[in-house]
């Protein structure tokens, strides 16, 4: 007999809550559990990145109290088997990642087994699983920072991925948790299309498919959902909103560099247009970005595509993902320091998107949307999924 779970996919770059602690954390909360509240999910499974925020060695100590009060919320209390993994071992130079994922099984939910990478085998999940530290020894989990060697010339940074393997009734899948490089310079992003920051991208999730779908055990159906960092191409975005302005370099003396670029409209007293700096995005025209929920850009957003061979999305009906201001008072406001962009990313493999179930009464059976739109969640919206996996039970 066909059964279907409903099941919620959940991405969310939380370094904003650490960064400023304690003034978005509680709505953000609120938020999320408004989510999983009107989609009534059996399976949760949350991936955040950049735990700690940046400044990970004064505030790694509230990523337990984090975790802490989402799974001793009131409003999780019926889910009675928990797995959680924190990497927060930033001492450990070579393999920390600062990636931190959730999984939740609800009360009504049977037959969920987890895999055990050592054992080759799946185990039934029971009770509560927390697991913080390096996870070096945890056999329940893989995971792996990007080696050094990949990208010679870049800052050293907590960039990785972390994959848990399921079978949820007799559906086998695995959920990958990644972070992937970021653009340090708009300026340099603006240099080539595609820029030198996407085809690190590029090559660090090839990087990830090859080792999930490697020989080491059997490929299965696979959902990957992180902080991708896609962002839009630079160089044909800036070719289109500088048409008919006037576009002045502005160059640092010593050097040849660049250091701004101003584009000023003809006319109307030449007011400026747009302005590029290392780390200002200043356009005019704001709302472009969230009209329409940004869609006029979406052609500009073509990271995913170079992996259309292996990898689908859900259709985009959000805003950019990032970066929102980080003031309470402006939840829907980007900051000027860089174009938005959809960073935040729920991906699947061609198999995992055929067994999610679609109603034929056309009611909306699949979700992908941003948590809190209207709330200050920090410089990322956090993006979910939610779905029914379609499933035989024996």
């Amino acid at each position: 007999m066909e059964t279907v779970t409903d099941v919620l996919l959940v991405t969310a770059n939380v370094g904003s809550l650490f960064d400023n602690l304690g003034e978005i954390q509680n709505e953000w909360l609120q938020e999320l559990y408004k989510t999983i509240h009107s989609h009534k999910p059996q399976f949760i499974a949350l991936h955040f990145q950049e735990v700690g925020g940046k400044d990970y060695m004064a505030n790694m100590g509230h990523a337990e109290n984090f975790f802490w009060s989402i799974e001793s919320s009131d409003e999780m209390k019926d889910f009675n088997r928990v797995c959680i993994y924190v990497d927060n071992q930033f001492q450990a130079e070579d393999s920390f990642t600062a990636l931190g994922s959730m999984y939740f099984i609800h009360k009504t939910l049977q037959n969920v087994y987890q895999y055990d990478f050592e054992a080759k085998d799946f185990k039934a999940v029971s009770g509560q699983t927390k697991r913080v530290g390096s996870l070096d020894g945890v056999t329940t989990v893989e995971k792996e920072k990007f080696p050094k060697n990949f990208w010679p010339d870049f800052k050293w940074s907590r960039k990785g991925f972390m994959r848990t393997r399921w079978i949820i009734h007799d559906q086998g899948l695995d959920l990958v948790n990644v972070h992937l490089f970021h653009d340090a310079s708009n300026l340099i992003a603006c240099k080539s299309s595609p820029s030198i920051y996407s085809a690190n991208r590029k090559n660090a999730l090839r990087y990830v498919i090859n080792r999930i779908s490697d020989n080491r055990y059997t490929p299965l159906p696979f959902f990957v959902f992180g902080d991708f960092n896609f962002r839009l191409d630079a160089l044909t975005l800036f070719q289109h909103l500088s048409t008919a302005t006037d576009v002045q370099t502005v160059k640092k003396d010593s050097s040849n560099e660049v250091e701004k670029i101003i584009c000023e409209e003809k006319d109307n007293d030449h007011k400026v247009l747009l302005q590029i700096e290392e780390k200002l995005f200043a356009y005019l025209h704001q709302a472009v970005f969230r009209e329409d929920n940004g869609r006029a850009l979406l052609k500009y957003d073509k990271e995913v595509a170079a992996f259309h061979d292996i990898l689908r999305e859900e259709d985009i009906k959000f805003p950019p993902s990032y970066p929102y201001s980080e003031e309470y008072t402006k939840p829907t406001q980007y900051m000027n320091t860089r174009c938005p962009a959809w960073c935040d990313r729920i991906l699947m493999s061609h198999a995992a998107q055929d067994f999610i179930h679609r109603r034929d009464d056309g009611e909306k059976s699949v979700v992908y949307n941003t948590v809190g739109p209207n709330v200050c969640m920090g410089d990322h919206k956090p993006v979910f999924l939610s779905f029914s996996l379609k499933t035989n039970d024996h």
